[in-house]
């Protein structure tokens, strides 16, 4: 499983697939919240005059959900495109081994793209008045969600990626059911209804309980459901690899 984990960060920064998806997101998000001015974004930090990092958290997960069904399309696609999922399928690993190893090397790009924003926090940080002037709780909470509601995104991501040999196919399907799964139940929710049921179809989606977690209070029911989802997809993907065998 680590010699199959290490090929495929390998080839993410081999192809500069890996640079690319830091870059674009360090780029993006550097525009919105520190050039473009506030009249054409409404996310500038400095035009705000407020010690948060609010723009970020509300900003990323648009990013993410562009760049990590493009992180994920290739991690079974190529395989299937290339015939070389069967040989895998022959070496001395399970095929849960083998959607781990995979899910983990595209989780290292997502982590590796989300440390430099720490940067942001110290600015933000520093230009607070007094200094430190900010939501600490909130802004780790706020880190935690993303990492979950990313985490999420990758397991969808993957399970399209099994399903096609073609990467652009993946990468639609991947980016339409994130989007579902981030979004679709809250204008589902968004429906004349009872109070009630308006709120448990809304706390079936990602985007609830990402804002949830973006109070800085670590809920466990919001863990929970992010665990579920990422496992749910992962061992969808599982019974893919397996159903070849049938």
């Amino acid at each position: 499983m680590k010699a199959l984990f290490l090929k495929e960060i390998k080839s993410y920064f081999n192809s500069l697939t890996g640079f690319l998806v830091i870059l674009v997101f360090l780029l993006i998000t550097g525009l919105f919240l520190w050039v473009l001015p506030n009249e054409a974004t409404g996310t500038n930090i400095l035009d705000n005059g407020f010690a948060s990092l609010e723009s970020l958290f509300s900003l990323a997960p648009w990013v993410f959900l562009i760049l990590i069904p493009a992180v994920s399309m290739k991690l079974f696609s190529e395989e299937n495109k290339a015939g070389t999922i069967e040989l895998l399928l022959t070496k001395p690993l399970t095929e849960l081994q083998i959607v781990l190893a995979k899910y983990f090397a595209g989780f290292v790009i997502i982590v590796l793209s989300l440390l430099p924003t720490l940067l942001y926090y110290y600015t933000v940080y520093q230009l607070g008045f007094p200094k430190g002037n900010i939501d600490v709780g909130g802004t780790w909470g706020s880190y935690i969600g993303l990492f979950f509601l990313a985490s999420t995104f990758l397991a969808i991501g993957i399970f399209t990626s099994v399903l096609t040999d073609n990467q652009v196919v993946a990468f639609i399907m991947g980016l339409i059911m994130c989007y579902l799964f981030h979004n679709g139940f809250d204008y589902l929710a968004s429906f004349k209804m009872n109070g009630s049921l308006s709120l448990f179809i809304s706390s079936l989606g990602i985007q609830y309980h990402y804002y949830s977690m973006s109070r800085g209070v670590i809920d466990t029911r919001d863990v929970l459901y992010f665990i579920t989802v990422i496992t749910i997809f992962l061992l969808a993907t599982r019974l893919v690899l397996q159903s070849r065998k049938w």
